[in-house]
């Protein structure tokens, strides 16, 4: 359950949550889950087979730096020019208007799959402590628990627990 499987010019290629926080370096270890949980979701509608990597197309409201990195190591979405973050496309935030920035479109061979969050798995006191902009010491150690809380409480569940799924073209 952390790792996913796409193809690179017909080749398989494995990335699992290790290999994405070392490409992202650790900082958004949350964010990260979020991105592979997301990627796992939506691939696994456009059918048995693993994806080519380079022709999924990205939208999305979420702007963190985890999501975005595990977005990249596995498709090179960034880099290719095919990920796109608007807000817009989310509520406000997820806990008083979901599913906040927890949406993401992944579009692969003409099909589209929207991704949104299910309600419970963010929680509120890391919405918060993350809104808040003058933090002190104490707030920042905090904060940094909660993200690898989040890290570690959604890791071992299934994509479809975290993400409801639909086809949207």
């Amino acid at each position: 359950m952390d790792s996913i499987t796409v193809l690179e010019a017909g080749q398989p290629l494995t990335f699992d949550f290790e290999y994405i926080m070392r490409y992202h370096g650790g900082g958004f270890p949350g964010g990260v889950v979020h991105g592979l949980k997301a990627m796992q979701a939506a691939f696994a509608l456009f059918g048995p087979e693993p994806v080519e990597r380079r022709k999924v197309t990205i939208i999305t409201a979420f702007t963190g730096p985890g999501g975005r990195d595990a977005i990249e190591a596995v498709t090179r979405a960034l880099t290719d020019e095919r990920l796109t973050v608007d807000r817009s496309l989310g509520g406000h935030d997820v806990i008083t208007d979901p599913p906040g920035p927890y949406l993401w479109r992944f579009t692969y061979r003409g099909q589209t799959v929207e991704a949104k969050i299910r309600p419970g798995h963010v929680r509120e006191e890391f919405v918060r402590l993350g809104a808040t902009s003058h933090r002190s010491a104490e707030q920042n150690q905090r904060l940094e628990m909660l993200k690898r809380e989040m890290a570690d409480r959604l890791l071992p569940l299934t994509a479809s627990d975290i993400y409801a799924t639909q086809l949207l073209a």
